[in-house]
């Protein structure tokens, strides 16, 4: 027996056989890149991927994650889309200057947000929102509509009827944030509620990877984070005097619309869903088995339904 041919013939076989399971797998990280660029004198991070000449996704991260929430969903998105994940100042990657030397408010961030789309020359994009990226986003598509190809909104509220219970003691810091600041803190930003803001009410906590919210937690109570997000949590209470106005955008403008909602969410009632079909009509609303951060348990559910919904604003098949 000629055992180096043997041997030669096995690993051509193998090395042939992992290319071809290779290139069947619906998941591939080979485009996906990191970066930072300068914004308003900030260091901006965003994780880039796809060909760069494919229709732009602009994904908004929520609180107190970054764009690191979205890694799951980028591979499953990649091959056809240009996708843009950005964190905020203050969040994940970028400068985190204190509030003495930065305005924390969603105006501010939305600015910010909307120089760096300038900057990387996007005129044409989807938005993709989740939580705080409602706010974000909704601000950048009021600035400039034009641009706006579509909404993809993912527990991202713009109605009174989607704020849940929780949000009681959250409006009593808004109205007295100086003696109502320890509550706001173990309502808000604790370990407990920040480990609760995924699992939620979800029947299937052991589908939820701890790491989340304990990376969440260390990252709230890295220095000077405490004062960032009070401070801009203060100025959430512009969120919610806007909505008005964003129905009020929704309903003129008319969107193409997908809501994904994970129904287990304990801060935004599944109300808030359903009332977007109130200013679109045509949205088309789902109800994920999963919390807030519904790409914790609904990953391959939600990349299904935002491809459909890209291709059909694309006019091609998924």
């Amino acid at each position: 027996m000629n055992f180096p041919a043997t041997v030669a013939l096995s690993a051509a076989l193998a090395c042939t056989t992992m290319q071809a399971s290779a290139e069947t797998l619906p998941s591939s990280r080979r485009s996906i890149s990191y970066h930072s660029v300068d914004i308003q004198g900030l260091k901006i991070f965003y994780r880039e991927a796809g060909p760069a000449d494919a229709p732009t996704v602009i994904l908004l991260h929520g609180f107190p994650s970054s764009s690191r929430m979205w890694e799951p969903l980028l591979p499953l998105l990649a091959d056809k889309y240009h996708l843009i994940a950005p964190d905020y100042p203050g969040f994940g990657n970028s400068s985190a200057p204190t509030p003495s030397d930065f305005n924390y408010t969603f105006d501010n961030i939305a600015s910010v947000m909307g120089d760096l789309t300038n900057k990387l020359g996007f005129t044409s994009y989807v938005l993709l929102m989740q939580d705080y990226g409602g706010p974000v986003g909704f601000r950048m598509a009021l600035a400039h509509p034009e641009r706006v190809r579509g909404i993809i909104v993912q527990n991202a509220v713009s109605h009174e009827q989607g704020l849940g219970p929780l949000w009681a003691a959250r409006r009593k810091y808004w109205a007295d944030p100086t003696h109502e600041l320890e509550a706001l803190k173990a309502n808000f930003t604790s370990l407990e509620a920040t480990r609760q803001r995924h699992l939620g009410t979800s029947p299937h906590p052991e589908r939820y990877a701890p790491d989340t919210w304990t990376d969440e937690y260390a990252f709230l109570t890295r220095p000077g984070q405490p004062e960032i997000q009070t401070t801009l949590f203060l100025d959430y209470r512009t969120n919610v005097a806007s909505y008005p106005k964003w129905q009020a955008w929704l309903r003129r403008m008319r969107p193409p619309t997908l809501v994904v909602w994970g129904k287990y969410d304990p801060s935004f009632a599944v109300a808030g869903a359903a009332a977007y079909r109130d200013d679109v009509p045509a949205a088309e609303v789902h109800l994920l088995e999963a919390g807030h951060f519904a790409l914790d348990e609904a990953t391959d559910e939600i990349a299904s339904l935002v491809r459909g919904f890209l291709a059909r604003i694309d006019g091609h098949t998924r």
